[in-house]
């Protein structure tokens, strides 16, 4: 089956490591206005995360090995949430270094579960006052999605605290059911998360990137945030970004009438060529997915709406959030102003 064969991760290189070193150039040319003799120089605007590589985790995964060795975190659903410190080690970015032609990787060192709820993991952190969440969508295990994270927090520049939200997926190309029912699963959690930062004094605003699978949760969650606290809890959401959302679109137009001002921070990134979520339509009865859809017809829900059909250079075009200039240049501006 040819399908599966593409979205293999474990190739000669790592999709991750070359990921990172595309998204650590792209973010350089793209947001630094750098030359090429700049983009091998020194780091002009680092992100807080190559300052201090400690990432805030936040999973509904169960531990393995108490969360003190690899793999940390595994596929089944935990009985409750965890919040840990993730101490990582960048690549080294040199002009002659391995991970500027994306042969080099972020890595985990360790991971140091915390006593305590977000806001004791927030209040102990380091970085500026805001945070970013990222939410990985399907096939991921916790490790390539802590990666992921810090590809993308360091790629866009961002200044504040990173953290992942992490939820129960098998990692594996036929349990899409089970990654399914496990996003939809966490979804209270990620409120309970959501709201811990947002009640947070220390907390500046709260953006969101969401990928693919990761897009449901995330918008189940701020309708519950929303129908819980309303207006005072979304004054302090920034911008929320999906990525390739893997979302019914009539399951999407009826949770964004519920999110109330929340709705209009929302930016959404498409591909109608992006392969993975052709196969997830076909799994979903023929139902196109959000993050496939023609740009007008989202844009009728009232939510900004970027097209980056054009934008992608391979076969599958699901990650270009990772990967794209143009697509990290938006997420940057979207945090910058706060919201979409």
């Amino acid at each position: 089956m040819i399908v599966p064969n593409l979205l293999q991760h474990d190739v000669l290189v790592s999709r991750r490591a070359l990921l990172g070193g595309l998204s650590s150039l792209a973010g350089v040319l793209a947001l630094g206005g750098c030359t090429g003799m700049d983009a091998v120089g020194a780091r002009y605007d680092a992100s807080s995360l190559s300052v201090d590589p400690t990432l805030l985790v936040t999973t509904t995964r169960k531990p393995v090995n108490g969360a003190r060795a690899k793999p940390w975190f595994g596929p089944e659903r935990a009985s409750a949430l965890t919040v840990a410190r993730a101490k990582l080690v960048p690549p080294d970015d040199g002009r002659l270094s391995l991970a500027a032609v994306g042969l080099a990787d972020w890595r985990i060192d360790t991971v140091e579960p915390v006593s305590g709820d977000v806001s004791t993991l927030l209040a102990q952190g380091s970085g500026g006052p805001d945070v970013l969440i990222y939410v990985h969508g399907f096939k991921q295990t916790f490790q390539t999605a802590v990666l992921d994270a810090a590809h993308l927090s360091d790629a866009i520049r961002f200044r504040g605290h990173t953290m992942i939200f992490s939820w129960p997926s098998k990692a594996g190309f036929f349990d899409y059911a089970y990654d399914r029912d496990s996003a939809m699963w966490s979804r209270d959690d990620f409120e309970r998360v959501l709201a811990s930062l947002v009640s947070a004094p220390s907390a500046g605003r709260v953006h969101i990137v969401a990928h693919s699978m990761g897009t449901m949760l995330t918008l189940e969650s701020l309708r519950q945030l929303y129908a819980r606290y309303g207006d005072t809890a979304t004054g302090k959401i920034g911008a929320i970004v999906f990525a390739a959302p893997d979302i019914d679109m009539d399951v999407f137009s009826s949770a964004t009438k519920d999110i109330g001002p929340l709705a209009g921070k929302i930016t959404v990134i498409t591909a109608t060529n992006d392969r993975a979520l052709a196969l997830s339509a076909q799994i979903a009865g023929g139902m196109t997915r959000v993050g496939a859809a023609e740009k007008a017809a989202i844009e009728r829900l009232g939510v900004r709406v970027i097209d980056a059909s054009d934008a992608g250079f391979g076969i599958i075009n699901h990650d270009l959030f990772l990967s794209n200039a143009d697509v990290l240049q938006v997420i940057r501006r979207s945090i910058d102003t706060g919201a979409a």
